[in-house]
């Protein structure tokens, strides 16, 4: 009796063990299965696939945006990580490896490319369309027009009006160029204020008569629509005093005056590609200069770097 006790209690232990051994190896077979279905859902890394952290510039992030929305929606295995700050620190995005491709209004300088050097890394650099730089003033002044002379004045401290020069960062490519365009190593605190994004120079020139607002033209645009107290902004006509087009008139910035270079504070911007691979930075460049993306520019109001074509259909008979 005691012995077909003991089989009984064997024969149930193996059993168990039988049954733990089937529920380890189906266990085992499930996570296999889950790791190979990440796998497949995975995008794999093409130019046309995969993740991209992109660098913008924040005066053409409205810009930027869509031409993201517009290029996610044609290739939904893409995914777009839009890093988006003022131009000294995107730059450092790229050179910190945080980013691989940027949108920028200039090309790196020799020592940034030195450091892409080093990696053995070449750069594809596209431009891609033409922004501007947008002076505005409060309506209640009687001024419509300024020179470049007087704000490169206004920024080295010898304002004849005592008016402050007002940029949303000084890390900025609109503080940036200015200060190039004035060969200026340094800028009078008194006269020039950083009040930390375009929407609050938008603020603080329909509060105040004494302050002039530089911020980029696209954000601009997308701020201007809705701000409530727009009314008290204007845009200013600029003297055209720079290069082999200058004819010393007066012209607000809009895409025509763009694009004929008449408009003296415009400026180019560029897809600078450092990926190190043929990833998903070239299909990218390739959307923003491509047909489809300079639509989108044209759309947006700024210059495209070139212009998109149209198929005009010609009939020799027209059925009614």
């Amino acid at each position: 009796m005691k012995q077909i006790f003991n089989i009984s209690i064997l024969a149930v232990v193996l059993l168990s063990m039988a049954g733990c051994s089937r529920c380890s190896r189906t266990e085992k077979g499930s996570a296999m299965d889950d790791n190979s279905m990440m796998k497949e859902t995975t995008p794999k890394e093409d130019v046309l696939a995969g993740a991209l952290n992109v660098a913008v510039d924040e005066t053409v992030y409205p810009l930027v945006k869509e031409q993201e929305e517009v290029f996610l929606s044609a290739y939904p295995n893409a995914r777009l990580n839009l890093i988006v700050k003022p131009e000294l620190l995107a730059i450092r995005a790229m050179l910190s490896n945080e980013a691989g491709v940027a949108v920028l209004a200039r090309e790196l300088n020799e020592t940034e490319r030195d450091y892409f050097k080093k990696r053995s890394i070449k750069p594809r650099i596209f431009p891609v369309w033409t922004d501007a730089i947008v002076v505005i003033n409060n309506t209640k002044l009687a001024d419509t027009t300024v020179t470049i002379e007087y704000l490169v004045n206004a920024m080295k401290g010898e304002s004849t009006d005592r008016k402050k020069i007002i940029f949303d960062n000084l890390n900025s490519s609109t503080f940036r160029h200015l200060k190039d365009l004035g060969k200026l190593e340094k800028v009078a605190s008194n006269f020039v204020e950083a009040i930390g994004d375009s929407e609050k120079v938008l603020e603080a020139v329909a509060n105040d008569p004494g302050k002039v607002g530089i911020l980029g033209y696209n954000v601009y645009l997308d701020l201007i629509s809705s701000f409530p107290n727009k009314n008290n902004i204007r845009i200013l006509s600029v003297q055209n005093t720079i290069g082999e087009g200058a004819d010393n008139n007066y012209y607000r910035p809009n895409q025509s005056t763009i694009a004929a270079a008449q408009y003296p504070l415009s400026r180019t911007f560029y897809v600078l590609n450092y990926q190190p691979n043929l990833g998903l930075g070239i299909g990218f460049s390739a959307f923003l200069t491509g047909d489809r993306g300079q639509r989108i520019v044209l759309k947006s109001g700024l210059v495209p770097a070139t212009m998109p074509g149209r198929d005009i259909i010609i009939r020799d008979e027209i059925n009614l």
